[in-house]
Formats: C-alpha cells, structure tokens, sequence
C-alpha cells in the first residue's frame, strides 16, 4: 500500500499520511453517532444467534461437556466472519454516492480511505467481541485460562476479522453497488455454518466433516477453544490433522488470505477512475 501524499507545504510525507488516515479513520467512527441504530443491530445480531443455539436449539450435537463453553468460542469466530458484510456495504455505499472519488481528488494520502476504513472496522470488531464475550459470561460460559491465552484467543479472532475485512473490501470494489450484498450474504451464511461453531464434525457425514475441519473459521474456533482452556471433552475437535494443528493453522489461514486479497483490494483501488 503506497503512503504518498501531496501536501502545500513541506513536511515529512509519511507525517502527512499518517495524519491522512486518522482523518479517515475518524470519518468512519463519526458514523457510529450518525447510525446508532445499525450499530446497535451489528452488536445485537451475534448476540441474538448465541441465545437462539445456547438456549432454543441448544443441545450441541457431538459435544460433551458444557455446550455453552464450545458455542461461545464459536460464536465470537463466526462473528468475525461476517463482519465482511458490514464492509462490504459501507465500501459500496461511499462508491456510489461519489465519496470516493472526491477523497482520491483531494491531496491527500491514497493509502487513507482503505486505512481509515479498515482501522475503524478493527475497532468495532473489537468493541462486538468485547460485548459478545460478555453475554457469554452471563449466560454462564467461563475461561479457564490466565489473561495471556485469554489475549491470545482474541488475537486470533481479530486476525481472522482482519483478513475477512479485506476480502469485504475487494468484493465492494468488484460489485461497486450495496445490492450485492446480499449476493454476497448468500454465500457467507454457508460457508460460516459449514465449520464446527455449533457442531462438531464427528457427528457429520465423513465427507461433510473433513470440509468441515478444513474451514478456516474452525482452526480458529478451535484453537481458541483452547486458550480459553476449555475442558479436554469440550475442546476435542477429531483426531485429524487439521484439528491437532488448529493453532497453527488459525494463524496460516487468515495469513494466506491476507496474501491473496489485500494486493487484489489494493490494486483493485488504485486503478479506480478519477
């Protein structure tokens, strides 16, 4: 991502581009005042399918052990993912009204609006774990791990979110429109369901298990299963390969999608019309 800026006065570039992307940055969280009632929504909703599966399905199939202790963990990686949405919708909405391409006429960093947009994400990312975590809590899910796995898992999870919220901003710069959206929803409601945040891929077909493990929601709900210190019964996630590597592979998988879909968004961003 280049930092270029073009300023009247001299200065460091890299100073104007930092100073840039915080004006972005800031941009996007004066959204969160304008549109309290979306970000309620955005927290409510993963909160909502934690007490509809905690409580009005429940049962865990496959699980032994306390079901809220694995479907806590779960929940918090399948949030991360689709995050994408919320992303992806913001990203085509500023196309569409014009806004993007009045920031990149302005003298200002190219590198600002996809830092602005990707920091202020982060955040509220990080704002809806910290409140999923603690509806969890009160629903009586517990960490069993001290406060260095506990930061671990929540690495691991904004990581997963980091790498999704670029493949959100490469699929907003392909579609150009917020209606497809929900093409793209079609498409992440499935693939977030096939992985073991609900369900463990023992109690699945054989074949419908192995896709299962090799999700990479599932290495990362796994392996935070793990930090969390979740009890052996609990935790078990198959013999497989892909489950007895599931802390690598949380770090691999969202590592390997970053390679791939930042420079295609970067890209992708760069060689938009002026």
């Amino acid at each position: 991502m280049t930092t270029d800026s073009i300023s009247a006065g001299g200065g460091s570039g890299v100073g104007h581009a930092l100073t840039d992307c915080w004006t972005m940055t800031r941009r996007e969280l004066a959204r969160w005042a304008r549109q309290p009632v979306q970000v309620v929504v955005g927290l409510v909703f993963p909160v909502m399918l934690l007490l509809m599966f905690g409580f009005l399905i429940g049962g865990g199939r496959g699980v032994a052990g306390e079901y809220v202790d694995f479907l806590v963990p779960g929940m918090l990686a399948l949030t991360m993912a689709f995050g994408l949405e919320s992303t992806m919708l913001a990203v085509t909405q500023d196309l569409n009204k014009g806004v993007v391409d009045r920031f990149r006429s302005l003298p200002m960093a190219s590198s600002a609006f996809l830092v602005g947009r990707s920091a202020a994400d982060m955040l509220q990312s990080a704002v809806g774990l910290t409140a999923l975590t603690g509806v969890g809590y009160a629903i009586g899910w517990r960490w069993h791990a001290g406060p260095g796995a506990f930061l671990a898992a929540f690495g691991l999870l904004l990581l997963l979110r980091f790498a999704m919220l670029w493949i959100g901003i490469l699929l907003a710069l392909v579609a150009g429109r917020p209606e497809m959206v929900q093409a793209v929803q079609i498409l992440v409601w499935p693939i977030g369901f096939l992985s073991n945040v609900f369900a463990t891929p023992e109690s699945m077909p054989g074949w419908l298990g192995a896709v299962v493990e090799w999700n990479p929601m599932s290495a990362t709900a796994t392996a935070v299963r793990d930090f969390f210190g979740a009890t052996p019964a609990v935790a078990a996630d198959g013999g497989s390969w892909a489950a007895e590597h599931a802390g690598p592979l949380a770090v691999v998988w969202p590592v390997a999608l970053l390679v791939v879909f930042f420079p295609l968004a970067v890209r992708k961003f760069g060689g938009l019309s002026r």
